[in-house]
């Protein structure tokens, strides 16, 4: 077997609609409407989907919002990021600074959602 790339990540949420405001206002994820409210969020080729942590389907049993903790890319600079962060009141917990990702280094900052999932924003240096 060869496994070739991700296509989605899904996140329990305690709270759907703050999650989308969180993700479309500071990350400029697009929300969409799966189904009746099921909802996603969309950047570039990637998909976050979105569970009602009070009522996710039963596949998904033992996950709990706060439990993500994953790294996306921006060709934003890290400055602006800090800034961009800032202007919306999101604290960073650390960073920045370079660690190793997927292809090679990278610089980035660690901060929260407000579920309290670990997201780690970076750029590719």
């Amino acid at each position: 077997m060869k496994i070739t790339s991700l296509d989605h990540i899904v996140l329990n949420a305690t709270d759907v609609d703050a999650i989308i405001d969180f993700y479309s206002s500071v990350l400029g994820m697009e929300p969409r409407e799966e189904a009746p409210g099921k909802w996603s969020l969309h950047f570039g080729s990637n998909k976050i989907s979105l569970n009602d942590a009070n009522n996710a389907p039963p596949i998904a049993r033992g996950s709990v919002p706060g439990s993500g903790n994953y790294c996306i890319l921006t060709d934003v600079p890290m400055d602006e990021i800090v800034a961009h962060l800032g202007a919306h009141d999101v604290a960073i917990e650390a960073g920045p600074g370079e660690r190793i990702g997927a292809t090679g280094p990278i610089m980035s900052v660690y901060f929260r959602d407000p579920d309290n999932n670990l997201i780690e924003l970076s750029n590719l240096i």
